[in-house]
């Protein structure tokens, strides 16, 4: 039996994957949890038709990470933290710091574009990357000083 996955199965495909399936299984697991539908002409248009529109929207996110990458590569924040006499931080900056940091700048990034492995707790100037999209990404300096 042949159906169309509309959402991620272990072991069988990914969503918008056309698959062939025992018909018990698909008959009574995929289709009524809805995580299929039968491949008929209909649905494999349909299918079609949304493959094109998140494509076209996938190259419109694609450009704009590109254009944000374009702006953001060699930019620096200044982040002002607590610290005592041997430069630790009372506290650690964060991805949401950053973020929020980049804002003031007028730049508007999502928290989770942040790539930091660890929250930063030393007074200092340190490279971090930004993952704007997929396999497009940026790296700014972020200085945190003393407030």
């Amino acid at each position: 039996m042949k159906v169309i996955l509309t959402q991620d199965v272990p072991r069988v495909g990914r969503q918008g994957d056309v698959v062939n399936v025992k018909p018990g299984f698909g008959r009574n697991f995929l289709i009524p949890a809805g995580k299929a539908l039968p491949a008929t002409p209909g649905n494999l248009s349909q299918l079609k038709v949304r493959i094109r529109v998140e494509e076209t929207r996938a190259m419109k996110d694609r450009r704009a990470a590109e254009e944000l990458a374009a702006k953001l590569n060699g930019m620096s924040c200044t982040i002002r933290a607590h610290a005592d006499e041997s430069d630790k931080l009372y506290g650690a900056v964060h991805e949401r710091d950053i973020a929020a940091a980049l804002e003031d700048q007028g730049v508007s990034v999502a928290p989770h574009t942040v790539a930091l492995d660890e929250p930063i707790k030393m007074l200092g100037v340190y490279p971090v990357r930004l993952r704007l999209f997929a396999d497009v990404a940026a790296e700014i300096r972020v200085w945190v000083i003393r407030d």
